[in-house]
């Protein structure tokens, strides 16, 4: 009888029907917000813009105004709602506006990146070329979030979010820069973005409608409304696979992207040579890697691609060039060699930099017993390690610093506590493991 109150008043919190509009009110709001003329072309207009401006300029800041006045999200929410009502009058109308609202868009974003000086595509513009599933998650749970406000007395800035989080404007812009530039591959990939959330907007917009059971606004017979669940359906898996796709690309490529980085990081020299350059090609699944030093045998080159392994890099993903080899030398220009030995020397440089580093960090240990026998004679001895802690049910790896102490007699541990936080303040570091050896 508890969980079943408990149940009860979880489900309360969930409970939308004490918020809800009137569905005559909803109705005739949604309505309203498909129509463009007027007021709402304008102001598509001048978002539509505000939108390339930002796109052109880079700016994420000008891209969030302009999405934020954006009036797409009307005749798309009364598509939605059309189809859960089978209001056939109203989806046409809805369509006819959402047509011309696209036309109206790329013949504005067209216009301005014609006349712009600036033609770069920079990574907002880039970003609108590839969607993905998670587009597909955005535009679905930002509709649903949409489609409740609008159906809630209680609206809030639910509809500006959803607009910024559903990113309408940008895929529109970037397929008026495609036309613009002549850039098929633009076009037809915001135009791609733009159309899964137009549809996953919608889509959303239809199942929040039944679920709310608000009023079917026709006679159709079972047999068409069975024929346009079965439409919505296939639109939906044409629409779908594609972005799953492409999810799995993205996903691949930070992957190796990652594996890529921690490579580096840790291979700055092998065999005596010194990495001088790297260049990392995620969306053809290489690296370059530039070593100064000597020439490499077969053996070390098949050691160093074993080492790759680890890192879940195969042979084809290492491409190894040697930069400035003792054989080079009689074959380059003199102004070659300047160059190539004044890039040696830089990394040289920040290996001795790397490497006096370390070295201190070996003499920390005597520093430290110097300033502890100031005060505790009795410690004979100090050692001081960086290290890493390994654990058995996790693959992340924690950086440990470990000092060990010898005394000729007993500490007492109220004085352990104070020598550790002693050295914990010195070396600034909360984590610092201390062992006593008495």
């Amino acid at each position: 009888m508890q969980l079943k109150d408990i149940s009860r008043g979880l489900l309360s919190y969930l409970n939308m029907e004490p918020e809800l509009e009137d569905s005559e009110i909803v109705f005739e709001e949604i309505k309203k917000g498909i129509f463009f003329k007027g007021t709402n072309l304008w102001i598509l207009i001048f978002a539509i813009i505000i939108a390339s401006v930002g796109l052109n300029m880079n700016s994420t800041a000008v891209i969030i105004g302009a999405m934020l006045i954006s009036p797409l999200m009307g005749p798309i929410n009364g598509m939605g709602y059309s189809i859960a009502t089978f209001d056939l009058e109203l989806f046409r109308k809805s369509i006819k506006n959402f047509t011309f609202a696209i036309i109206a868009g790329l013949v504005s974003s067209t216009i301005y990146f014609l006349l712009s000086p600036v033609s770069t595509a920079h990574s907002e513009l880039l970003a609108r070329t590839s969607p993905t599933i998670y587009d597909v998650l955005i535009a679905l749970f930002g509709g649903l979030a949409g489609i409740v406000a609008v159906s809630s007395k209680n609206k809030g800035n639910v509809i500006p979010g959803v607009a910024i989080a559903t990113a309408l404007m940008p895929p529109l812009c970037t397929a008026g820069y495609g036309i613009a530039t002549g850039q098929i591959n633009f076009f037809l990939g915001a135009m791609y973005l733009f159309t899964i959330n137009t549809i996953f907007i919608a889509m959303a917009s239809v199942w929040i409608s039944q679920i709310l059971k608000f009023p079917i606004r026709s006679d159709l017979g079972p047999a068409k409304k069975r024929k346009i669940n079965q439409l919505i359906s296939i639109i939906i898996i044409v629409v779908l696979m594609p972005s799953i796709y492409f999810g799995y690309k993205l996903v691949k490529k930070e992957k190796f992207n990652l594996n890529a980085k921690e490579f580096i990081a840790k291979t700055q020299s092998f065999e005596g040579n010194i990495l001088l350059k790297h260049a990392i090609n995620s969306d053809e699944q290489y690296i370059e890697l530039v070593f100064g030093g000597k020439n490499w045998n077969e053996n070390q080159l098949n050691l160093f691609i074993d080492r790759a392994k680890l890192f879940n890099l195969d042979q084809n993903s290492i491409k190894v060039q040697q930069g400035l080899t003792i054989n080079e030398l009689d074959n380059l220009q003199p102004l070659e060699i300047i160059n190539k030995i004044a890039i040696l020397e830089d990394s040289l440089q920040s290996k001795v930099k790397q490497i006096n580093e370390l070295i201190s960090k070996g003499k920390l240990g005597k520093n430290l017993l110097d300033e502890l026998n100031i005060i505790w004679p009795e410690i004979v001895a100090v050692s001081f390690l960086n290290s890493e802690m390994f654990f058995r049910e996790s693959e992340q790896n924690q950086e440990l610093a470990l000092v060990l102490i010898v005394s000729q007699k007993v500490i007492k541990q109220d004085q352990k506590s104070k020598i550790k936080d002693w050295i914990s303040s010195r070396l600034e570091n909360e984590s610092i493991k201390v062992i006593f050896e008495e």
